[in-house]
């Protein structure tokens, strides 16, 4: 029997490796480990990150599993484990046809299992289980979730979905090997501390919240972890990266909201390389690194797609399209004189901007930005769209092309400030500060008209700034029939501040 079963996987692998075709790669991959491990030996894997479902369309979604070594932290990591995991998606409506997909998890990306499904239907909801083992002859139940595809643009239907930033753990837990006085905690009572309720095993109280409330789906805009905080020691290599996550998404706060919220991601300095990174300088991570580790960790793209774009745009319903750019891989130095050859997003990602915003019909046109472009930020910033020596001149260029092209309706949303606001331009174009999701990690902004800010002249208006400094969340909610509601909260899910747009 053993020498049919590798005369059949030579005859297999002869027949599909001339096929560029990403579901053939995943199934020689994973038969190749099973057959390697027939007679592997040892505790059955857990899933100690839960489930985590990614990148819904109205057609497709990614989801993906990492198998553990059981469920909690030892010496502040989960150590992975090598398996396999079968994935069963069924609509919870008729006819209810049952996908499967086996993928094995292996150390080469951290042991996720990621299985991509395509041709399902719109505005449909679908259950996912799976069943996770050494083998495919030692499978048990492993984690379960669910989600709903878009409605699409032919739909009135309403959508509703949570933006976050700033998930610092090592302030939310209280890393003894921060540095106090570089981070102004040392003799300043004003500012955060780290958590102490009860409950802090459990993770951060804004994912309790945001979970209530019953989004349609969560945007990580960037900083989802720290490589740098604490910055002695500081992540560089790629087991001290992948550890970032690990502890991040081991909460159950985190386990219990991915079971029944997806996502998407984008990253930003933190999450990519260091404070303010950009291409630039010989240090670890590298860029390639720090992209890497996104493709890995979080189901924005299929396995196995090095070549995946990280920018991208999905329209949810006839109301409602968003954009989610990425604002670190394509981006000129920081240091670059501001002028037309400095760019954030790099010619190739601009052009698609401009030419899907202009193709859109959507009644609203919402463009989910890493990093602010109207602020106001802090004077010594030279990273984003609105910092003084940054990247005003393709701010001001874009805003101005969106006025020639008649582009309605359309708003900034942003990540990476650690207060929540709402800013309306010179221009008249408008921008929502989510705020920083941890309260160990939120802070007191700057103001139209403050010295060190990049308004020091006060010609932005602000119709909401925060105040007094909170961790929180923005919700938005198109309700279908007109309306686009922005709703800020603080961790404990209380409403601070709302907006309409009709």
């Amino acid at each position: 029997m053993q020498h049919v079963a590798r005369k059949t996987f030579r005859s297999t692998v002869k027949k599909v490796s001339i096929l560029p075709c990403h579901d053939c790669l995943i199934a020689v991959l994973t038969l190749l480990f099973v057959i390697s491990t027939e007679a592997a030996t040892g505790a059955d894997p857990s899933a100690g990150q839960g489930i985590m479902v990614g990148e819904v369309s109205t057609s497709s979604v990614n989801i993906q599993v990492r198998l553990t070594d059981g469920m909690k932290l030892v010496n502040r990591d989960l150590a992975g484990t090598a398996g396999v995991v079968r994935f069963s998606l069924q609509p919870t409506t008729l006819p209810r046809v049952t996908l499967i997909k086996t993928v094995a998890a292996t150390d080469s990306r951290d042991f996720i299992a990621r299985a991509t499904f395509n041709g399902l239907c719109p505005g449909t909801k679908y259950t996912c289980t799976t069943k996770i083992g050494k083998t495919n002859a030692q499978l048990v139940d492993g984690p379960a979730c669910e989600f709903k595809t878009h409605p699409g643009r032919k739909s009135k239907s309403a959508v509703k979905f949570v933006v976050v930033t700033g998930m610092n753990y090592a302030k939310f837990h209280g890393d003894k090997r921060i540095d106090r006085k570089q981070h102004l905690v040392e003799n300043n009572t004003d500012l955060p501390k780290p958590y102490a309720g009860p409950d802090k095993h459990l993770g951060y109280p804004s994912l309790a919240s945001i979970l209530k409330l019953e989004p349609d789906f969560l945007v990580g805009t960037g900083d989802n972890v720290y490589y740098d905080t604490p910055d002695n020691p500081r992540a560089e290599t790629i087991p001290e990266l992948r550890q970032k996550w690990h502890e991040q998404f081991v909460q159950p706060r985190y386990r219990d909201l991915f079971a029944t919220v997806p996502t998407y991601w984008m990253v930003d300095d933190h999450d990519y390389r260091i404070d303010d990174g950009d291409n630039s300088g010989d240090y670890r991570p590298t860029p390639a690194e720090g992209r890497r580790m996104m493709l890995e960790q979080l189901p924005v793209a299929p396995a196995y797609a090095p070549n995946a774009k990280t920018y991208r745009t999905h329209r949810t319903s006839r109301d409602l399209q968003i954009w989610f750019p990425e604002n670190r891989m394509y981006r000129s130095a920081n240091t670059e004189p501001d002028g037309p050859d400095k760019s954030i997003w790099g010619k190739e990602q601009k052009a698609w901007l401009k030419r899907t915003l202009a193709a859109s019909d959507a009644k609203f046109k919402l463009l989910i930005s890493p990093t602010p472009m109207i602020g106001p930020d802090d004077l010594r910033k030279t990273d984003n769209h609105c910092d003084i020596g940054g990247f005003r001149y393709e701010r001001d260029e874009f805003f101005a092309w969106l006025k020639k092209s008649n582009i309605e309706n359309f708003y900034i949303v942003c990540g990476d400030r650690h207060w929540q606001y709402h800013s309306v331009d010179p221009s008249g174009f408008e921008e929502f500060s989510c705020g920083a999701l941890v309260d160990a990690n939120s802070r007191l902004g700057r103001k139209p008209g403050d010295p060190e800010s990049t308004d020091a002249d006060a010609a932005i208006k602000q119709p909401y700034y925060q105040t007094p400094r909170s961790g929180g969340f923005l919700m938005v909610h198109s309700d279908g029939a007109g309306t686009l509601r922005f709703v800020w909260h603080d961790e404990r899910g209380t409403v601070l501040h709302q907006h309409e747009k009709q």
